[in-house]
Parts: structure tokens; C-alpha cells; sequence
């Protein structure tokens, strides 16, 4: 299944996709939250829904009018992988690492297919970095065995970690230089994970900037895989129902370019990873 969540004012809404169309789950099987988080949360069965929203005569909305929000408005916890490539450590001028570098993102950074990602006032170096994202579907037993790891997934899309460098180089923990407003791209669709090889191996995932290819590996070339991740962070944390894991980017970011290539207000990121969907961003001036 496929969902996305769009915009009604200013309200999310959680849908499940049927061709270019979109119906809204809660409108079309009653007593289903409108939030994805919410409805994981309530232990929904999503798919169960979406089937039934697909057979009934709910209202299809063309996907294409649709504003969209990011795919979970308000997760928990954001918790992103970084130097995940090896090629992509390398360029960074590091070694492969033997732990994950783990970081954080805030909800208020995140935003929607279709909407600006925001270039600060304060900084001209603003780069991209193609992601995976994974959106934790049940409660994951603390100290779960890696091979038990994956039934815990509900499924993946794409994420944009738009990156302000030289913040980000201001301090030895990276948080500042990734939670900037307008700078999280995610969607524009969730695919759930029986659609995919487990922990969504073997998919290209590439970036353009404004057309020209940027990035282009495979999600098989992540140092740690998604059920590592997973196995690695419940020896620390209770990961939660509409939690996200961001999988870390590869090689061709701006930064490590001669001459360094930096997103400019006008450019276009897209983030495409097969057979999940294309995550598209115009990049435009912040305000003030």
C-alpha cells in the first residue's frame, strides 16, 4: 500500500494512494485517525483500511491538486544516521565509521512535497543529501535481536536532509546545522514495507539539482542496515509508534564538490528512490 498526507486548511490528513488519486482514510472507514502517527499509535490496521477506502465510493482526490504535508507531521522522534555510506565518509575526508553517528531532528524542520525548502538568511551554504526514511509501525522491544528487527517497520519514503554546513561545522554535534525551519523534505508518499525487499535493499536513490544527477548509489551500500539500526537503537531508547529513521546519504553532497555546489533560492531538489516515489523541493530565499 501506498498513503500520503495532505493538506485540508491547514489541517493533516492521512490517505491511502489508488492510482493518481488519494482518499482520505478517515473520511472513508470511520474511527480512523486522520494522523498517521495517531493511527499507528491506536494500532489501526492501516492496511485493512486502506482496502476498504480503495472499495468504497469515498471521494478520489487528484493527487496532483493535493498540497501535501510530510508524511508523519509530528513523529516522536527523529532520529537520523550520519556518514551511513561508506563513499560518502570517504569524500567527508573519514573513515568508515564502527558505530553510527547518530543525530537528531526537531518536527519544526520538517516539510511536505512541494514546499519550499527555506535558504537562511544567516548562510549561503545550504546542501542536500538524498535519504531514506523508515516510520517504526509498532512499539520496538527494548534490546531487540537484529533479526527480529524488521517486523517493527511500517514503511519507507524519502527524505531531503538539507544541510547549513557551516552551522553545522560550529560545533562537534550537528544538530544546529540540521534543524534549520524548511529543511527537512519528506514524502511525497510512504510505501509499506510488504512492497518492498526487507529493510528496503537494493534501491537506487539518487538527487538532482535542478535536473543534473547528484548523488547515485543503492540503499545496499548503507554501512548499517535498517534492522542494525533498529538493534542498535533499542539497546538505548523505546522506539515508538510513527518514530522516524533517517538512513544517512551518499556520496555527491554540495560540500565535498570542487567547487563546493551550494542550493541557491530558485534551484529544484528532487530526491528519487526506485519504487518509492520522487520527493521534490523548490528552494527559495527565507523571508525578512
Amino acid at each position: 500500500m501506498r498513503f500520503t498526507t495532505y493538506l485540508q486548511g491547514a489541517q493533516p490528513r492521512l490517505a491511502v494512494v489508488d492510482g493518481a488519486a488519494a482518499i482520505d482514510l478517515a473520511a472513508a472507514v470511520p474511527g480512523t485517525p486522520a494522523d498517521l502517527r495517531a493511527a499507528l499509535e491506536a494500532g489501526i490496521d492501516l492496511h485493512a483500511a486502506a482496502q476498504r477506502a480503495i472499495a468504497s465510493t469515498a471521494p478520489r482526490l487528484p493527487l496532483a491538486g493535493l498540497a501535501l504535508a510530510p508524511i508523519v507531521p509530528e513523529p516522536g522522534k527523529i532520529v537520523c544516521l550520519g556518514l551511513n555510506y561508506f563513499d560518502h565518509a570517504k569524500e567527508g575526508g573519514r573513515d568508515k565509521p564502527d558505530y553510527p553517528w547518530f543525530f537528531y531532528r526537531g518536527k519544526s524542520s520538517l516539510m511536505g512535497h512541494g514546499q519550499p525548502g527555506l535558504l537562511p538568511k544567516v548562510s549561503s551554504k545550504f546542501d542536500y543529501e538524498a535519504e531514506l526514511a523508515v516510520v517504526i509501525g509498532r512499539k520496538v522491544p527494548r534490546h531487540v535481536a537484529q533479526a527480529d528487527a524488521l517486523p517493527y517497520v511500517f514503511g519507507y519514503s524519502c527524505f531531503n536532509d538539507m544541510s547549513v554546513r557551516d552551522y553545522q561545522k560550529r560545533t562537534p554535534q550537528w544538530t544546529i546545522g540540521k534543524n534549520f525551519d524548511g529543511t527537512g523534505g519528506f514524502g511525497p508518499v510512504l510505501v509499506s514495507a510488504d512492497e518492498l525487499a526487507p529493510g528496503a535493499t537494493g534501491l537506487r536513490i539518487c538527487s538532482r539539482l535542478n535536473g543534473q544527477v547528484m548523488q547515485d548509489a543503492n540503499t545496499d551500500d548503507m554501512i548499517f542496515t535498517v534492522a542494525e539500526t533498529i538493534a542498535l537503537l533499542a539497546d538505548c531508547m523505546t522506539l515508538e509508534p510513527g518514530d522516524v529513521l533517517v538512513m544517512g546519504t551518499p556520496a555527491g553532497v554540495g560540500q565535498a564538490r570542487t567547487p563546493p555546489v551550494w542550493m541557491k533560492a530558485g534551484d529544484t531538489i528532487e530526491i528519487d528512490i526506485q519504487h518509492i516515489g520522487v520527493l521534490a523541493n523548490p528552494i527559495v530565499a527565507e523571508a525578512g
